[in-house]
């Protein structure tokens, strides 16, 4: 029976640590739009920049004697 002085407060605070985290993230948007990052990996890189395909300039190379 003295365990339920113990779990009972522990419990409280897990259940009220859980409320504040789920209230920070539908207040910072965390759940807006959940299709859109899922979706993106699934679509064509098309939109790539010029800089990411222009091609890379070979090292120069060093003759030894």
């Amino acid at each position: 029976m003295d365990i339920v002085y113990l779990l009972v407060p522990m419990s409280a605070v897990l259940v009220l640590g859980i409320v504040i985290v789920l209230w920070w993230a539908i207040n910072n948007d965390q759940f807006e739009n959940l299709e859109a990052l899922g979706s993106s990996i699934l679509e064509d890189d098309a939109q790539t920049t010029a800089a990411e395909t222009e091609p890379v300039p070979a090292a120069p190379t060093v003759a030894t004697h």
